[in-house]
């Protein structure tokens, strides 16, 4: 069965890649399995300067799914350039370093301090977290920034550039088609829906930060919706995220169009959840009579 898949920059032997903000840097995950395994890894949001992030209670849990105010907590790109993406070097799998800031700035800095690191197969614009008050969604509901930043991306870049964008707009292939326009080698569909809880004990909300992102199960019928409009209406490949917890549900995503998958809340309610549905992929795809992933892609997008 082929599992391989490629894309620019990315030569995946999987569509697996653990989507950024769940699993760190691969350091903790890489203690109970060979990160080898999985097609990719996009590693934790980094921006010019360390951040302390979003005040305590940071995660509240939801049905079908979890809210969470981290705030792109991080050590800055110095250091992650210094210390955790050499970490990365020592596994074969294809790496693609999330990059976010407070600025339209912020991303071309990131960009350009990550210039010549062999480590790094591609760059993930987030301009969609909704959990800051600079940057973020304030730049990926807007087509205009969109495209700006990716061209900012774009100029410095010397890897393919991957914008990841926000569900929170009224027409998402608005936004994709101007981040393509714009240069973008591919999209990532969708990040977190904004979200709250309220607190029946003491009549407060649950999260420090009030508000945060709603990921899990929840917003996998709006994910899916977002890649199949949008595999229509751009020429670049997408990625899909957004509630994945076993191989049918990567199946879903690639017939809406997406060529590959990035799985996030589900590694921390299962830490093995990649190799799992690695695992699952090939009875999964021979369920459906398909001897490869490729076939999969985009198979219930309308024929012309």
């Amino acid at each position: 069965m082929d599992l391989s898949v490629q894309l620019p920059g990315l030569n995946l032997k999987n569509p697996v890649i653990p989507a950024s903000g769940t699993f760190g840097f691969g350091r903790e995950f890489s203690m109970i399995y060979d990160l080898s395994l999985l097609g990719g890894c996009c590693v934790k949001s980094i921006t010019p300067d360390p951040r302390a992030g979003n005040p305590l209670p940071r995660i509240a849990e939801a049905p079908s799914g979890m809210i969470n105010a981290i705030g792109l907590q991080n050590r800055g790109v110095e250091f992650v350039k210094a210390r955790e993406l050499p970490f990365l070097e020592q596994f074969d799998t294809e790496v693609i370093a999330n990059v976010a800031g407070a600025s339209l700035q912020d991303y071309a800095l990131v960009i350009e301090q990550l210039r010549g690191m062999d480590v790094i197969k591609a760059f993930e614009l987030n301009i969609s977290c909704p959990n800051v008050s600079a940057g973020g969604m304030a730049i990926g509901t807007n087509p205009e920034l969109a495209a700006e930043v990716t061209r900012m991306a774009k100029a410095v870049a010397d890897k393919p550039v991957y914008v990841k964008l926000s569900p929170n707009v009224t027409d998402i292939t608005k936004i994709a088609q101007a981040v393509e326009q714009a240069g973008a080698d591919g999209i990532v569909l969708i990040n977190t829906v904004p979200a709250m809880r309220i607190d029946l004990r003491t009549a407060k909300p649950l999260l420090g930060n009030v508000t945060g992102g709603l990921s899990g199960p929840a917003i996998k019928p709006i994910a899916i919706r977002a890649v199949y409009l949008c595999a229509q209406a751009v020429n670049i490949p997408i990625i899909g995220c957004g509630g994945i917890t076993c191989a049918e549900d990567v199946l879903e995503f690639l017939y809406a169009g997406a060529s590959a998958v990035e799985i996030g809340s589900e590694n921390l309610v299962d830490p093995w959840a990649c190799p799992r549905i690695i695992d699952e992929l090939p009875s999964a795809l021979a369920k459906y009579r398909l001897n490869s992933v490729k076939e999969a892609i985009g198979k219930a997008l309308p024929k012309n």
